[in-house]
């Protein structure tokens, strides 16, 4: 068993902070409330660390380390269709477009969040309407997501979960790696 370390602390505690953030506002938090809003305020900021990190930040944390490609996307899905076991060692292809995908969504939702308690949207319903379709998409894409995750640790052997936890990957030495 190869472990080989690939997410970093700033990009797990910004996983794990973001599902919290996302979780407390759509499932708990008074949608008419001002820890609501903090806590979007709170998202968005993790969302621009995260950005600013996808460019600074170490290698599998970069965005050029998982551009978002379709080609390779469809041939992931190959792969799965074919029952091909590639290892990525950072994130796959379809998890790169998910993950672009989550961070737009969480931009949105904050930004049509914000323009909704301002003097100039206030009583405007198009910016309320976008942040509840926003949100509606992030939760949906936040359960093909998790199934994703699963589904991959399933069908690989490498348990994807654990390592957004400890940062490592345990991959078994007879697996082919992609970088």
């Amino acid at each position: 068993m190869q472990r080989l370390k690939v997410w970093d602390p700033v990009v797990r505690v910004f996983h794990w902070s973001l599902v919290a953030g996302f979780a407390a506002n759509a499932l708990v938090l008074d949608d008419d409330g001002k820890l609501h809003q903090w806590v979007g305020y709170i998202v968005v900021a993790l969302v621009i660390l995260r950005l600013i990190w996808g460019v600074v930040g170490t290698r599998f944390a970069r965005f050029s380390s998982f551009p978002p490609d379709i080609s390779a996307s469809l041939g992931q899905m190959r792969d799965i269709l074919n029952g091909i076991r590639r290892i990525h060692i950072g994130h796959t292809p379809l998890g790169a477009l998910m993950i672009y995908n989550l961070l737009l969504s969480m931009l949105v939702i904050g930004v049509s969040g914000w323009l909704m308690t301002t003097d100039m949207f206030w009583g405007v319903e198009w910016p309320e309407e976008l942040h509840e379709t926003a949100v509606a998409w992030a939760e949906v894409s936040v359960v093909l997501h998790v199934a994703a995750v699963l589904f991959e640790s399933w069908r690989t052997s490498v348990n994807l979960p654990r390592a957004m936890i400890t940062g490592c990957k345990e991959i078994q030495k007879d697996q082919e790696m992609v970088a």
